[in-house]
């Protein structure tokens, strides 16, 4: 089988969890399946950029990049954080091959069209996912960090949620996992909705019970199984050990969208 894994927030920062992650996708990918793993990194990103004298600003979840961000963003992302993925797989004798959307143009993007306007924020506008191939025939894993390269010759911040959905589909996968800082999605008792189907998304918008980080999220969730992708999860990064069974066995961790 084929398995988009998107890897954020405190997987990415606490060394422990990201073991325990990078072990899940180790099995995984020795169990015969095709994994590509695609990362974001918004908390190293934001240390960085604060670092710098820079404050971050968030619109309904994505970050208003300028030039100096997009920068920041091209060095933190498909520098350090992504070569830190790389070494934790290799840690677990699995090689994995780091890259960003934009070698081998895997992924070709578009300026998002927002208000107010995000500046170097874009979108999936096409993909070649023959690179993602000839690293799976070489039994590797690739790692992709959310940045890609637009028409115009520029680089663009693509969330991280987005890519991974357009890398699912583009690839044909059968499941597309968010690995993740929550325990799933939750309604509007508080409790996590252990199913959640793409019909259910604009009511829990309109009714405000989900906001920030978690939009994107089930637009990507949503995007993914409109364009063929069979299974689409949201799971807490501390249950990544149950990856592997994901589609062989019914386990009670997390939200599963569907389309209905």
């Amino acid at each position: 089988m084929r398995f988009v894994v998107k890897l954020g927030g405190a997987a990415l920062e606490d060394q422990s969890l990201l073991h325990v992650c990078a072990r899940a996708i180790t099995e995984l990918a020795r169990g015969g399946n095709q994994v590509a793993v695609v990362h974001g990194g918004g908390v190293a990103l934001t240390r960085t950029l604060k670092q710098l004298g820079k404050q971050s600003e968030f619109v309904a979840g994505l970050r208003i990049t300028d030039a100096e961000t997009r920068d920041a963003a091209l060095m933190v992302l498909g520098g350090r954080v992504n070569k830190e993925l790389v070494a934790a797989l290799g840690a677990c004798g699995q090689a994995a091959m780091g890259l960003s959307g934009g070698d081998g143009m895997v992924f070709r993007a578009r300026k998002k069209r927002t208000a107010p306007d995000l500046g170097f924020v874009g979108e999936i506008a096409a993909s070649d996912p023959r690179w993602l191939e000839a690293i799976w025939k070489m039994n590797a894993v690739p790692v992709l960090s959310s940045m890609a390269l637009g028409f115009d010759g520029q680089y663009y911040n693509i969330n991280a949620d987005e890519m991974a959905a357009a890398c699912a589909a583009s690839c044909h996968a059968d499941a597309l996992v968010f690995l993740t800082d929550v325990p799933g999605v939750r309604g509007a008792n508080g409790e996590v909705m252990r199913w959640l189907t793409v019909d259910q998304i604009a009511g829990l918008i309109r009714d405000a019970v989900i906001s920030g980080g978690m939009l994107p999220k089930l637009g990507a969730c949503r995007e993914a199984l409109l364009a063929g992708v069979k299974r689409v999860r949201i799971l807490p990064a501390e249950a990544a050990a149950l990856l592997p069974d994901l589609c062989s066995t019914r386990i009670s961790e997390g939200t599963e969208v569907m389309v209905a």
